[in-house]
């Protein structure tokens, strides 16, 4: 059982940064290929990109390569997301995933985070 959480949302301005974590407990959080996907008002859940258990591959979704990094650190059991220039059409839920590598759709997620809040003002 892996419990995500997830923070670090909030409004900004377009061209603006954010970064977003995603806390994992339980002891086998390197073992778990992490994800990040995203939910604008209206629109299906979408994959944002994702990262592999040791942290050495990572796979993006064309809308955010270039602007988007994940990372993640297996001591602290946590999963960033770095979005640099961020547009309006970035504004969403963030949802953080655990699963299978490259967890580029919903069948290979175990376990979801609650999402938080990505606002982006243009």
């Amino acid at each position: 059982q892996v419990q995500l959480v997830e923070s670090g949302g909030g409004l900004v301005r377009a061209g603006d940064s954010l970064r977003l974590s995603c806390a994992a407990s339980g002891r086998t959080f390197s073992t778990y290929a992490m994800g990040w996907f995203r939910q604008a008002s209206g629109k299906e859940r979408e994959f944002v990109g994702a990262i592999s258990q040791s942290g050495t591959n990572t796979y993006y979704a064309d809308s955010v390569k270039g602007r988007f990094t994940i990372s993640r650190d297996n001591v602290k059991n946590t999963v960033y997301l770095q979005m640099n220039s961020l547009k309006a059409e970035d504004t969403a839920v963030y949802y953080c995933a655990a699963g299978i590598y490259p967890i580029a759709s919903r069948e290979l997620v175990g376990y979801w985070g609650q999402g938080t809040q990505v606002t982006v003002s243009s």
